[in-house]
């Protein structure tokens, strides 16, 4: 497991770079904290107080001067922050996916990811900036007025440093205590919401059986326990208090109260002025920022960091979620790599092994949750080697839930399902990773250059190949549109449709010989669809497809059909001759409307025929 501190010195490590001119900028907003309390003494002593207005003024326009140059130093820390802040965060949501995954595959589901990834991540990113802000604005503030200080006079420089010291070091004292109740919190929120995920899931269950006053104090137990871990941490509050106070406040009445002696010592009443100045303007800001900043980001920062690296796989995430190939296979050089995507690339129509079982289900049950409805109920299914099955249903059936079950995503909690021979429970990441590739509706990209994200589950792949695979798949405009292979991707500025593209063209290139693509091309129009729906039926290995429009099972060979209470299979004629639900289905998708959402009901259906089919409702 990465520590914080680990985890931390790395990112900043790698980037030194953006580290430097955050820097560089950072001191040329705080030259008028260097320059305050010196140009303000010289103005007071040099100028009004010795009969000459006009220096004094002209000290002045000085001081403004450097204010103008803060103020610049000021707008380009804050874009320098975005070059260190957000690369830290796609690294940490790798790592926390990449965790997530790993303990989902491994069979056990982590409801706690969902906090992990839509709340704490969010919070450490914004925690990272905040802190990287305060403890720069402390040492560059707080450094520029003591040097200001001590260029002025040594002696107030003393007479300030030990409060400040003083107060500094009752913060630490009581950062450990501080650190455990933010501990203490996490974990809280964390219980809470793998709580709310299962009373969620079972929300029917419980109306139908009555039992929702008992699962309201549940869920509000788990509440009232966080709002008392929220309250033991306000009382913090007043320590942070003590240390301001120490450190900030009181060096004030100290200069104050040695004025006399200062004077006696040759300290002019500008100097003694611009002292103040520094105190009140550099000194005891910058001290309360950090003792704020750490108190608040800091230990949120610290806390919820330490349970992401915990919980998140050691390994990067292409290792830990077994997407790319693994070790074990280095076999798998890059020049099989590319003769298995150059294979594709030229490959005629997929020829169809039924005496061989791409993927193979028995008595699958699955269900959300202990007490909810079965959304597969004792479910048979054999798909061949070379198939291409579409698989429909109404909104809500299962069919997504399907898909993650062949995928190896979700675990059944009764029967087993195969892919290319191997059982999906236990199997490995890597393992699963070599026989099939799940592309979902909302497609992954990370941050990184067009080339990585291609390369992502074929790692080695040529760019030879890369071009050759993205013409194959009419995808060239979209490569060159991007900026070329070494150009770099920011999932936010790509649209849905581009991340869905660019995600099926690192399927096309991948080695895993199942393709299961659950409504990947739900954010294309019909054309672009059928282009790589297309492309992909020619593909060799077995496609699967959660149908998004009528045509893709009218490309297919098989389709199955998943109505709620019986599951058929046949071609998209067999199925229009005898299923009145798939007609049914069919005039939706014609019409342009939505399919009415089906309830899963239990009960056996007819055997069907090409194929083993589910003996129960999906």
């Amino acid at each position: 497991m990465t520590s914080v501190g680990a985890f931390t010195r790395a990112t900043l490590r790698a980037q030194r770079a953006a580290l430097a001119r955050l820097a560089a900028w950072s001191l040329a907003e705080v030259l008028p904290a260097a320059l305050v309390g010196l140009l303000t003494a010289r103005a007071v002593d040099d100028g009004f107080l010795a009969g000459r207005p006009t220096i004094g003024l002209l000290w002045l326009a000085l001081l403004g001067l450097a204010v103008l140059v803060g103020a610049a130093g000021t707008n380009r820390t804050y874009a320098c922050l975005g070059d260190l802040v957000e690369p830290f965060r796609d690294d940490l949501l790798r790592r926390v996916t990449a965790g997530a995954l790993a303990n989902a595959t491994g069979g056990r589901v982590d409801d706690a990811a969902v906090a992990r990834l839509t709340h704490q991540v969010e919070m450490v990113r914004d925690t990272w900036a905040g802190l990287l802000m305060v403890v720069r604005g402390f040492l560059f503030a707080a450094g520029a007025a003591l040097i200001g200080l001590f260029s002025l006079a040594a002696p107030v420089a003393l007479l300030v440093a030990v409060p400040v010291l003083a107060g500094l070091g009752l913060f630490a004292a009581v950062l450990p205590a501080m650190i455990a109740r933010q501990r203490e919190y996490v974990r809280s929120d964390e219980q809470l919401g793998q709580v709310a995920v299962a009373a969620l899931a079972g929300h029917r269950d419980v109306t139908v059986s009555g039992t929702r006053e008992q699962v309201t104090r549940w869920v509000g137990s788990h509440i009232d326990a966080q709002a008392r871990v929220e309250r033991r941490l306000a009382t913090m509050a007043a320590t942070r208090g003590l240390s301001l106070a120490v450190g900030g406040w009181l060096p004030v009445p100290v200069v104050l109260l040695a004025a006399p002696w200062l004077v006696r010592q040759g300290l002019g009443p500008g100097a003694l002025l611009g002292a103040l100045v520094y105190v009140i303007r550099g000194v005891q800001p910058a001290l309360h920022t950090l003792v704020q900043g750490v108190a608040a980001g800091g230990l949120r920062f610290t806390v919820t960091l330490d349970r992401l690296l915990r919980t998140s796989a050691p390994a990067d995430l292409a290792a830990s979620t077994g997407s790319a190939v693994s070790a074990g296979s280095a076999g798998s050089t890059a020049s099989a790599d590319e003769r298995a995507a150059t294979a594709a690339a030229d490959a005629p129509a997929r020829a169809v092994r039924p005496e061989t079982s791409a993927l193979s289900l028995r008595a699958v049950t699955f269900r959300y949750g202990p007490h909810a409805d079965p959304v597969l109920d004792d479910f048979d299914l054999d798909v061949p080697e070379g198939d291409h099955l579409v698989i429909v249903g109404a909104s809500g059936v299962g069919k997504s839930t399907l898909a993650s079950l062949i995928a190896g995503v979700l675990r059944p909690q009764s029967g087993t399902v195969h892919i290319g021979g191997l059982p999906v429970a236990g199997a490995s990441p890597d393992d699963l990773a070599r026989r099939r590739v799940l592309i979902p509706q909302e497609a992954y990209v990370f941050t990184g250059t067009v080339r990585d994200n291609l390369r992502y589950l074929s790692p080695g792949m040529t760019d030879g190949v890369i071009t050759r695979a993205a013409a194959r798949l009419g995808l060239s405009g979209l490569v060159e549109r991007l900026g070329g292979l070494d150009a770099t991707l920011h999932p936010a500025g790509l649209s849905a449709g581009e991340r869905q593209q660019v995600a099926l063209l690192r399927a096309w290139l991948a080695p895993a010989p199942v393709v299961i693509l659950d409504e990947a091309t739900c954010h294309l129009d019909p054309a672009a669809e059928a282009r790589l729906e297309t492309a992909f039926a020619e593909r060799p290995g077995t496609l699967l497809v959660i149908a998004h429009r009528v045509s893709s099972a009218l490309r297919a060979r098989r389709v199955l059909l998943l109505d709620g209470q019986r599951a058929h299979l046949d071609s998209h004629q067999g199925l229009l001759t005898r299923s009145a639900a798939y007609r049914e289905l069919v005039g939706y998708w014609e019409a342009g409307g939505q399919p009415v959402r089906s309830t899963p009901t239990r009960g056996r259906s007819a055997p069907l025929p090409t194929g083993s089919a589910p003996r129960s409702s999906p």
